[in-house]
C-alpha cells in the first residue's frame, strides 16, 4: 500500500501546506480522502492524477476538506472521464445535492454516484475494506482505517477511543492542528495526542492538519508527545509518499 499526502494543511493557509487530501493506492486500487483547497493541483505534482481518482471518500464536510470536490468533478468531465463516486457520513447526500443546485452546470457532466456509511460500519470502497469510527470534532466526522495497514484520523481531539482503533496500524495520519500553548477544542495539542497514544502499538504515527501556529514549533511538539507515547512520530509534509 502507498500513502501520498496531498495536502497536510488547515483552514488558514501556509502556502507551503494545501488543504486537506490523502492518495490511498494498493494494486490498482485507489481512493481520494478528502479534497480540500489545492489537492487538486497536488494530484497532479503527485503524479496520480485527476484522471485516475474516480472515488472520494470524505471524513466530513467543512470547507477545508471539500472545497476541491467540484473542481475535481468538472476537471474528470472535461477530461472526458465519465464518472466519480462520492462517499461520506450522513448528510452527504444532501451536501453533494446543495453543492449541485449551486454549481447546476456541472448535474448530470458525470455518472455521480453518492454513499453514506456510518461509524461501526465496516465497508467496501474503491476495492478496500474499509471501517469508519466517530470521532470528536464540531461536526460529524470520520476516522477510517484500511485494514492493519493505514488509518486517519479525521479532524478530532485526541481521545482514548480513537486511540484503540488506531492500534495495531502500520501508519496511523492524526490531527495534531496546534501546539500546546494554544487552549482549542476540536482538535489535539501534541500532549494530548502523547497522552491518549500511550500503551497503543503503531508502526509510525503522521501529525497532519497542521495550522501556521505549529510552523517554528516542530521540535517542541514532538518533545511534548514523547512524554507520553514512545512510539516513532513525524511531521506529514505535502507531497510525501509512504510505502507500507
Amino acid at each position: 500500500m502507498r500513502i501520498t499526502f496531498l495536502g497536510t494543511g488547515s483552514a488558514m493557509p501556509t502556502g507551503s501546506r494545501f488543504q486537506t487530501g490523502i492518495v490511498v493506492e494498493d494494486d490498482g486500487r485507489r481512493v481520494l480522502v478528502d479534497c480540500g483547497s489545492g489537492v487538486l493541483h497536488r494530484l497532479q505534482q503527485s503524479g496520480v492524477g485527476y484522471e485516475n481518482v474516480s472515488t472520494v471518500l470524505l471524513t466530513h464536510h467543512h470547507v477545508d476538506h471539500v472545497s476541491d470536490l467540484m473542481a475535481l468533478l468538472k476537471a474528470r468531465w472535461l477530461a472526458g472521464e465519465e464518472q466519480l463516486e462520492v462517499v461520506g457520513p450522513t448528510g452527504t447526500k444532501a451536501f453533494i445535492e446543495g453543492l449541485l443546485s449551486v454549481h447546476d452546470y456541472l448535474d448530470g457532466r458525470v455518472d455521480l454516484q453518492v454513499r453514506e456509511v456510518v461509524p461501526g460500519e465496516e465497508f467496501s470502497v474503491a476495492g478496500f475494506d474499509v471501517e469508519g469510527f466517530e470521532t470528536r470534532h464540531s461536526m460529524d466526522c470520520l476516522a477510517y482505517r484500511f485494514g492493519d495497514a493505514f488509518t486517519f484520523s479525521g479532524d478530532s481531539e485526541a481521545f482514548e477511543g480513537l486511540a484503540n482503533f488506531s492500534d495495531g496500524s502500520d501508519v496511523l495520519a492524526h490531527d495534531c492542528s496546534f501546539p500546546d500553548e494554544v487552549d482549542v477544542s476540536n482538535h489535539p495539542t501534541p500532549s494530548q495526542l502523547g497522552e491518549a497514544l500511550s500503551g497503543t502499538d503503531i508502526g509510525r504515527v503522521y501529525l497532519t492538519h497542521l495550522y501556521p501556529h505549529t510552523d517554528g514549533n516542530h521540535e517542541a511538539m514532538l518533545k511534548s508527545i514523547a512524554e507520553h507515547y514512545d512510539g516513532d512520530v513525524g511531521f506529514a509534509e505535502d507531497l510525501l509518499s509512504v510505502e507500507i
